[in-house]
């Protein structure tokens, strides 16, 4: 019999760590070296979170991160079920790190697309679908590229990419995939995405997905979050939820 309470009281404690795990409020801080970063913009910072799904947004992140010159949600805002008074209220925490722009995720379009656009607008964020935008420092300009979900077939690489003149170029993609398809002459240089969670649930190296983390790719460096909320059950195990301030460095 006391074999039993071993088991099942090792347990609890397994699921409570999980559940622990997956409601973390961790702000990863990175620097990151890109070769054609313009020298204005040495020490630009980027507040990057994504996969919020159900979650609500901790104060801690903002007194943890204090400030950013940009803030990037990846994707999954939400889920199905998630009100959009969450929604705005996240937003507005964000926007106390500086100004905010979106991307969509797979699990965005659980809610209604145009309700959410709307309501993410009226806070103030914008969103990249497909699009981009030039920042100017001293006459220099790095470019911020955002491409809608592609596991749902709504994104276009070179939509996102047309009206970018700079060669400093960073994508932003929910889905970490997308960096398969980019090439030399895209002058990419540093993609952020999420979607996978890390795995979520992992056994040392084992997990159902990308884990997240840096990847040197052949033409770009690769970030992928493990992101701020989880999906289905709100746990996680190897996979700990994570938000980033990085650091643009030459």
């Amino acid at each position: 019999m006391i074999f039993i309470y071993i088991f099942i009281s090792a347990v609890f404690l397994l699921l409570l760590y999980m559940y622990i795990e997956a409601h973390r409020n961790r702000v990863i801080f990175d620097s990151v070296k890109i070769d054609k970063l313009p020298k204005p913009f040495e020490n630009f910072k980027i507040f990057f979170i994504s996969d919020i799904h159900k979650r609500k947004i901790s104060k801690d992140i903002v007194l943890t991160a204090q400030k950013a010159d940009l803030v990037i949600i990846g994707g999954d805002l939400v889920e199905k079920g998630v009100p959009m008074n969450r929604v705005e209220d996240n937003i507005k925490l964000l926007s106390k790190l500086g100004p905010v722009y979106f991307v969509w995720g797979n699990n965005d379009y659980d809610v209604e697309p145009l309700h959410l656009a709307d309501t993410i607008i009226k806070q103030g964020a914008r969103i990249l679908d497909n699009s981009s935008f030039s920042i100017k420092k001293n006459n220099e300009e790095i470019d911020i590229a955002g491409v809608n979900d592609i596991s749902l077939g709504y994104s276009s690489l070179e939509d996102a990419l047309h009206d970018c003149k700079s060669s400093c170029r960073i994508l932003v993609s929910h889905n970490p995939d997308i960096s398969k398809s980019i090439i030399t002459d895209h002058k990419i240089q540093l993609v952020l995405s999420g979607h996978t969670h890390g795995g979520q649930i992992r056994i040392g190296p084992f997990g159902i997905a990308k884990r997240g983390g840096w990847y040197k790719e052949d033409t770009h460096i690769l970030l992928v979050s493990n992101g701020y909320g989880a999906t289905h059950l709100p746990l996680r195990l190897g996979a700990p939820s994570q938000t980033h301030l990085l650091s643009l460095t030459r």
